[in-house]
């Protein structure tokens, strides 16, 4: 076991970890070792991640790894997931984040291997966020040769500063050629975007099927949409007060 065991084994974190890891099948996410979930402790500095090329089916919560934002493990015997560099660029970058999910789902791949971002065309994408889906630039050679999975989360992090987008308004990404990655206030929100980002892609493409020409929707539904949820006025959903009866 590597890194100070005296700071902890990070237990209640390494059990985050694995059970969203879990969701991506669970959700038709992924197959096989498709994807991976990891979950932060910003007070500690740490985030637990998915073992690299382990299958779902064999994950237990001791074999999440744990890796500081210097990159070092802190726990655990097996190597972290090839995209730790990613999750451990974007949880120094993006304040706020928790978790974050990473899956080669078919029809989010599609849009980022067509390198295109996906436009609002309905409701359901409207309530879950308000303007286009981005999809980054794709990687330069420079970029591939200096460290390709760091370079993928500065990829990320400039087309959001580019663009002005918020992250924690816009909860995901597709990066060019790649696939998409997701983020939330935990691991399991995470996924939840994953599976939300993949049902929107799913319902924009079969929309261009069916009207090539489609047009956005108006930005006054979008907004609507996006503010009876997540504004200052919101009324979907459950007042958090009320009891169960």
């Amino acid at each position: 076991m590597s890194g100070d065991f005296q700071s902890g084994d990070w237990k209640s974190l390494r059990e985050e970890a694995f059970e969203a890891n879990l969701e991506i099948p669970r959700r038709g996410l992924a197959i096989y070792t498709w994807g991976n979930v990891s979950a932060f402790d910003p007070g500690r500095g740490v985030f637990a991640i998915k073992p690299s090329g382990v299958a779902y089916d064999d994950l237990r919560p001791e074999s999440m790894v744990v890796v500081d934002l210097d990159g070092k493990i802190a726990w655990g015997k097996l190597n972290p997931s090839s995209d730790t560099e990613t999750h451990r660029v974007l949880y120094q970058a993006f304040a706020g984040i928790r978790g974050i999910t990473h899956t080669h789902s078919p029809y989010a791949v599609a849009w980022a291997q067509a390198r295109k971002p996906v436009p609002v065309f309905g409701t359901t994408h409207a309530d879950h966020g308000a303007e286009e889906i981005p999809c980054t630039a794709i990687m330069g050679p420079e970029a591939v040769k200096n460290n390709y999975e760091l370079e993928t989360g500065n990829l990320i992090v400039e087309t959001f500063r580019q663009s002005g987008k918020e992250p924690l308004h816009l909860p995901m990404t597709l990066v060019a050629g790649h696939g998409p990655f997701t983020w939330g206030d935990s691991a399991a929100k995470s996924v939840y975007h994953a599976a939300v980002l993949e049902e929107v892609c799913k319902m924009a493409l079969l929309t261009l099927s069916i009207a090539p020409d489609a047009a956005p929707l108006p930005e006054h539904i979008i907004r609507k949409h996006w503010e009876r949820k997540h504004g200052p006025g919101a009324y979907y959903g459950q007042n958090s007060c009320l009891s169960i009866m």
